[in-house]
């Protein structure tokens, strides 16, 4: 294959992660920098039949490349949804080439994906994604930990499988989320959830999932992640969350946590019906329409500030912010 698909999702729901987590390798290109750079985009999982991709994927896939050779990019952060309408039925699904290999071909992309099942994944074979990608970890669920290059300062992502967690929700039907498969596993997941937020000491703390806690589009803000997640996100003053689900661009605010929704990758929905079970003056940007052809978010990680671009693939950006660095009290 062209480059390795990191899924680093995992055979085996039961096992508990090794603390700590190691460090990723960002490579030679943490010499002379002083920052950590990722695109962040979800939902971009093609078509299953011919001709297997979107025009949104493909324009997404081109600017993509063209910001992470301006920009740079030491990873990608692919948030589910990755291979509509159900996922894959086993490592040898010819979809890995043509919905995968062949759209995302540029060098500037041939670099860490790392991945989690959103629930179109997850009406497949989500353990033909894990082997697929050569690479095994003992969850659906993983941390990353980086060192922020030349500044002294880390930068931890704790990754969710929020179908796990919260559900399955299938689009053509009711689209509800019907509760974990397995009331255990879920639980399994939250407690590590709670212990790496309650261990991290990470500057710069994310977490993210297919589902979103806030959305003002069609899915809506997700009941389960209400309850289970977004009290810890406040509690251990994590920096922000990001997921897709909902096939457009939002950013939203609330209590210092940054809510990043980037579902753009391969269709579009202008919807905001939603709009009113979001906390008050907590939308700070919105997307969704066709024009834009699609779209993703580039981060930057420095020693004291995330820096979040939103870009359309038509080839501007369309939105900026900047979050701090988390607060030890």
């Amino acid at each position: 294959m062209a480059f390795a698909l990191l899924t680093l999702l995992s055979a085996v729901v039961g096992v508990t992660l090794s603390y700590p987590a190691a460090f990723q390798d960002l490579g030679g290109n943490g010499n002379n920098r002083t920052s950590i750079r990722f695109l962040a985009f979800g939902d971009w999982g093609g078509l299953p039949s011919a001709p297997y991709v979107t025009t949104v994927q493909t324009a997404t896939a081109q600017e993509m490349s063209v910001v992470a050779e301006r920009m740079g990019a030491d990873f990608i952060l692919a948030l589910g949804d990755n291979f509509y309408f159900k996922g894959v039925e086993s490592v040898d699904s010819p979809r890995f080439q043509e919905t995968f290999e062949s759209v995302y071909t540029s060098k500037y992309l041939r670099v860490p994906w790392y991945v989690v099942a959103g629930n179109h994944d997850h009406a497949g074979n989500v353990k033909a994604q894990i082997e697929y990608s050569q690479r095994k970890f003992p969850s659906y669920y993983y941390e990353l930990n980086f060192h922020i290059p030349n500044t002294g300062k880390t930068l931890t992502i704790i990754m969710l499988d929020t179908v796990i967690l919260c559900g399955h929700s299938d689009d053509f039907t009711d689209e509800k989320l019907r509760g974990p498969l397995r009331a255990v596993d879920a639980n399994r997941q939250l407690v590590w959830l709670q212990e790496r937020l309650a261990q991290s000491k990470a500057d710069f703390l994310l977490v993210a999932g297919h589902y979103p806690v806030w959305s003002i589009s069609e899915h809506g803000p997700t009941k389960c992640l209400l309850k289970k997640v977004r009290p810890l996100l406040l509690k251990h003053n994590v920096t922000a969350y990001l997921c897709g689900h909902d096939h457009n661009l939002q950013y939203l605010e609330e209590s210092g946590v940054g809510y990043v929704v980037s579902g753009a990758g391969n269709f579009l929905d202008s919807d905001t019906s939603h709009l009113k079970r979001v906390p008050k003056d907590s939308l700070k940007f919105f997307t969704g329409q066709s024009s834009t052809k699609g779209g993703f978010v580039h981060a930057e990680v420095t020693n004291n500030k995330l820096f979040l671009t939103y870009f359309q693939s038509k080839g501007t950006s369309l939105f900026r912010t900047v979050l701090s660095q988390r607060q030890f009290v």
